[in-house]
This record gives structure tokens, C-alpha cells and sequence, in this order.
């Protein structure tokens, strides 16, 4: 049973911090619009996202049921060349589209619909695949990336990468069990491995609050899988607050943009966010940690140098209607979009190199 802790982060370093004074409220909104509207003047809003966005080393993965013969009872999976077809680049106008009015590329998922195998969460989210071979499977090493310190890493399409985006998050689900910390909340990056998720980036707002958090998780992972568990590192906010607890007031509000850096060089992730980026009050944190190693204090963890890992990116919506659960049980309403129930996310930037 995974499990969350909130223990001492004794192997995770703060490498940087940069707070500038806090602006006036007109200052920053100002400026923010202005940032946001440059992003959107780079992009358009008449073509398809992979005519905006470089998602030649990408899938996808939509909360829908998949239609084809080869795919039924799976989840709708679309592969680079579909996603990039010059003729006919994929849109789908309800879950993965193009922001008529901004130009970003638009990710929404609902709180229940056919997901993936081994998670009951639903996704409208980009994979790496670092093959440009359609027929390769996503567990080929070809596919992914190792880290320096695998032995096995001259099999892998790279050693480390890095992925930048800027993005929006436009909605979180408004009902479920807020003392459960994924109701009301998105993943919108990961590091994935081949049974474990190193890193998860998540954005929270409560829906009484009008700012909401963003933190990590690196997950715990000891030679049972079955044993894992994640610890969070607050970046912005609070990671588990409640109904009755007050906003956050270094929080993000839903639209407000904010940038993620995750840089994995040898052995080493560093991982680098910004709030309000592009403009004079801008606010960056940096941290680092060797994924190598296991996390001090947790001995049962044996780190990732033997694993297979890959990028995602995209709107990983945490709220289900599970109940039982004690961690991801979030019992939240699936009553369509219109109630609520549903996840989004705008990307204005996004940037793979492998």
C-alpha cells in the first residue's frame, strides 16, 4: 500500500532561491497578461498543437475509449506519426486542442474515464517516446532514458534529458474528500519509471480558495514495489491543507502562469520552477538530488540506477471516485464537465531534449 510521509528531506538540496519583493496586485496582473500575451503571440490559434509544438517524440494518452479493432478495451492512444500527420495533425476538440483565443495547447481530463493499465486516474497526457519507430514498444529501452549509473545504459535512447514548459493551470476538480492531498488536484509533469514514479509535479486549489499549491513527490521505492510511498517537497503553498484552513497566500491562482525545469545530467535531477515568470517579479526555486541513491532516512530505498524512466507531460487529473483508499481514495463526483469535474491545463511552452 503507497503511502505519503513527511519526514526530513535530508537528500534533497535547495540550490537556489530567488524571491524578489512582492508587487502591488495591478503590477503583477499587468504584467503577467502581458508575459502570457507574447507567449500567445509565438503560437496560433489556427493550427493544430503539434504545429506549435515540437511533439515529434511524443504520445498521447486521451480519457476516452480507443475505437480500433487492435485497441478495444484500451484507452485511446495516439502515436507520434498520428499526432504529427502534416496532413491531418491530431486535434481532438473536447480533450487536446488548440486555445482559440491564446494559442496554447490545451490538455482536460474528467474525474472518471477509461485510463490507463495500473492507475484509475484519467489522462489527457503526452509520453516520451524516444524511438522515431511507431512499432517499437513503449518499454523498449530505445524508448526511454537511463541514468549514468545503470549499467545497462548503453541500451537507452539517452542518458538524462530535460524538459521545460510554461503553463496554465485553467481547473481542478471542485468536489471530493479534502483531507485526501490528490482531490483537487493535477499532475502536470512526471518522471515516470518502469513501475514507479521518481518524480510527480502537482498543482492543488481548494475550491473556497482563490490561490492554490504547487509541490513534488519523489517516490520511495524499495526492492518490493508493493512498499513504496512518496514524500512531497513544497515549493509554493501548503501540500495538505483543508476545507478550514485559509488560501495560501504564496500560492498560484487557476490561469496565473508558472514555469518547470527538470534537468536529469548524469545522475543528477535538478529540477527548477518559477512563479510569475517574464516578469519583475519573478520568483525561481532549484532543487537537486541524485537519483542514484537512495533517500536518507528511508533505507529501504534503492533509488533508480537500474530503472527505465520517461517523460510526460499534460493534465494527470488525481481525483477518482474511489473511496477506500487511504491516500487516493479521493470519492470525488463525476457529474460531467459542466458540474466541475474535470481537470485543464494550457501549455504555452513545452520543450523536450533527449
Amino acid at each position: 500500500m503507497r503511502r505519503l510521509t513527511y519526514g526530513k528531506l535530508t537528500s534533497i538540496s535547495i540550490i537556489g532561491l530567488t524571491l524578489l519583493p512582492l508587487a502591488n496586485a495591478a503590477d503583477l496582473e499587468n504584467e503577467l497578461a502581458q508575459y502570457k500575451s507574447q507567449l500567445s503571440a509565438t503560437l496560433s490559434q489556427q493550427k493544430a498543437p503539434s504545429q506549435n509544438f515540437d511533439l515529434t517524440k511524443w504520445k498521447i494518452n486521451l480519457p476516452v475509449p480507443d475505437h480500433r479493432p487492435s485497441r478495444l478495451g484500451d484507452v485511446m492512444e495516439i502515436n507520434a506519426t498520428q499526432l504529427n500527420d502534416v496532413a491531418r495533425p491530431f486535434t481532438d476538440y473536447f480533450w487536446f486542442y488548440t486555445d482559440p483565443l491564446t494559442g496554447a495547447m490545451v490538455m482536460k481530463s474528467p474525474n472518471t474515464a477509461p485510463t490507463t493499465a495500473n492507475s484509475k486516474n484519467a489522462r489527457s497526457e503526452l509520453r516520451a517516446m524516444l524511438s522515431s519507430n511507431d512499432n517499437v514498444t513503449p518499454s523498449d529501452p530505445s524508448n526511454n532514458f537511463a541514468i549514468a549509473a545503470n549499467p545497462q545504459r548503453a541500451k537507452y535512447g539517452a542518458i538524462g534529458g530535460q524538459l521545460s514548459a510554461t503553463v496554465a493551470v485553467d481547473w481542478v476538480s471542485t468536489n471530493g474528500d479534502d483531507s485526501k492531498f490528490p482531490s483537487h488536484s493535477v499532475v502536470v509533469g512526471q518522471i515516470h519509471g518502469a513501475k514507479t514514479e521518481p518524480l510527480k509535479i502537482y498543482y492543488r486549489k481548494l475550491p473556497a480558495h482563490d490561490t492554490g499549491s504547487l509541490f513534488w513527490n519523489y517516490e520511495v521505492t524499495p526492492k518490493d514495489v508493493s512498499q513504496r510511498y512518496d514524500v512531497p517537497h513544497l515549493i509554493w503553498g501548503e501540500t495538505n491543507l483543508t476545507a478550514k484552513d485559509l488560501a495560501p497566500k504564496d500560492g498560484i491562482k487557476l490561469g496565473e502562469l508558472f514555469s518547470y525545469d527538470i534537468h536529469v545530467e548524469q545522475n543528477i535531477m535538478t529540477l527548477t520552477f518559477i512563479k510569475h515568470p517574464g516578469t519583475r517579479f519573478s520568483q525561481t526555486k532549484t532543487f537537486t538530488t541524485d537519483l542514484s541513491k537512495g533517500l536518507p532516512g528511508h533505507p529501504k530505498d534503492v533509488g533508480f540506477a537500474n530503472d527505465t524512466m520517461y517523460f510526460k507531460a499534460g493534465a494527470y487529473n488525481q481525483c477518482n471516485q474511489g473511496k477506500e483508499h487511504p491516500i487516493w481514495g479521493t470519492a470525488c463526483n463525476n457529474d460531467g464537465v459542466e458540474a466541475g469535474d474535470y481537470t485543464q491545463v494550457s501549455f504555452y511552452r513545452l520543450s523536450l531534449k533527449q
